[in-house]
C-alpha cells in the first residue's frame, strides 16, 4: 500500500495539475475546506524515502520506481536515518510490527514535532501515542487498493480546528487526495471503514467475477463477459458518485414490469444476497477491531 500511495502522489504532482486552479477541494475530497495557498505550498512534499527492512526489497522497489521522474530513496535498515530526515512519516508496515519499530532506539526522539500518518488497520491512535512523543502529531488514515490506480477511498481521522492542524490537514489532503477520494471521520468508525472500504474491493471482485461467470454460462466468452460486468459495476457506481442518485433508485430505474431484471433480483433475494454482504461486513468489522488489541 505504501507503494501504491508513493507511486500515486508522485504521478499527482507530475500531471501538471496546478492545485491553486482546483476550484474547492471538494472535488476530490466532499466536505473539506480548501487549504489556503501559503499552507499548500508548505505541504508539497518534495522528498522521498522509502524504507524496507531487507535488501532484497530494496532492490524490488528501486526497479518499481525507476520509472517515475522524481527520485525516490530506498534504503533498508535505516528506519532511524529516514526518520531524522523526513518531517512526515508514513507507517506502512503490518499492524502487529508498528511498536516494535516506533520503540526502536531513537525513533521516538527522531518523531518529536512531527506528523506521523498510520494506515494500520486495528491499531489504535491511543496505543499509537502511547509508542510516540507527545510533541509527535498521530493520525490514522485507511486507504484502500484502488488507490494503486488513483481511484481509491482513503478515511482519515478528524482533526481539532487550530492553526497548526491546518498545515496538517493541507499534507494529509495532498497526499491522500491525489490517488483518489478522502473523507475525515471519527477514529470510532475506522473498524467499519476498514471493512466496508479497505476490505470492500475483495468482496466487490466477488461480485464481479459472479456477474462474469453468469456471463459466460449464458454463452459469453469469459474476456468479454468479465469487460461487461467490470463496466457496469463501475458505471452504476459512478452514478451513484457523480449524479447523486441513491442504488435503489438506479435499481428501479431498470427495473421493468415482467421484465427480466426484476426476474433476476428476485432471485438474488432467494439467495439471500442482501444479507450476507451487510453481514461480511460486519464480520469483517468484527475482526478488524481485534487486530490491534494484543499490541
Amino acid at each position: 500500500m505504501g507503494i501504491a500511495i508513493l507511486s500515486g502522489v508522485i504521478a499527482s504532482l507530475e500531471s501538471g495539475i496546478d492545485r491553486r486552479s482546483l476550484p474547492k477541494w471538494e472535488s476530490h475530497t466532499p466536505g473539506t475546506l480548501t487549504p489556503p495557498a501559503e499552507a499548500l505550498d508548505l505541504s508539497t512534499p518534495t522528498r522521498f524515502i522509502a524504507c524496507v527492512s531487507r535488501q532484497e526489497s530494496a532492490k524490488t522497489l528501486n526497479k518499481t520506481f525507476s520509472t517515475l521522474s522524481r527520485t525516490v530513496e530506498v534504503v533498508a535498515s535505516q528506519n532511524l536515518e529516514a526518520v531524522q530526515q523526513s518531517t512526515v512519516i508514513l507507517l506502512c508496515c503490518k499492524p502487529q510490527l508498528a511498536r516494535s519499530i516506533l520503540t526502536a532506539p531513537g525513533i521516538r526522539e527522531a518523531l518529536e514535532g512531527k506528523l506521523l500518518v498510520s494506515i494500520l488497520a486495528g491499531v489504535t491512535l491511543s496505543q499509537l501515542d502511547d509508542w510516540v512523543s507527545p510533541s509527535t502529531k498521530v493520525i490514522r488514515a485507511m486507504p484502500n487498493t484502488p488507490c494503486k490506480i488513483r481511484e481509491g477511498m482513503t478515511v482519515i481521522s478528524t482533526l481539532p480546528n487550530t492553526p497548526e492542524n491546518e498545515l496538517h490537514r493541507s499534507v494529509i489532503l495532498q497526499i491522500f487526495s491525489s490517488i483518489g477520494r478522502c473523507r475525515f471521520l471519527d477514529e470510532k468508525h475506522f473498524d467499519a471503514c476498514t471493512a466496508l472500504s479497505g476490505s470492500g474491493p475483495a468482496f466487490a471482485c466477488i461480485f464481479l467475477e459472479a456477474m462474469a461467470d453468469g456471463g459466460v454460462m449464458m454463452g459469453l466468452p469469459r474476456s468479454e463477459a468479465l469487460e461487461l460486468a467490470a463496466q457496469t459495476l463501475q458505471g452504476a457506481a459512478r452514478m451513484t458518485l457523480q449524479a447523486g442518485a441513491h442504488p435503489a433508485q438506479i435499481k428501479d430505474s431498470v427495473t421493468t414490469p415482467g421484465g427480466c431484471t426484476i426476474a433476476g433480483l428476485l432471485a438474488l433475494e432467494d439467495g439471500k444476497v442482501r444479507s450476507t454482504i451487510a453481514r461480511a461486513i460486519q464480520i469483517a468489522t468484527e475482526r478488524a477491531s481485534q487486530l490491534g488489541q494484543s499490541r
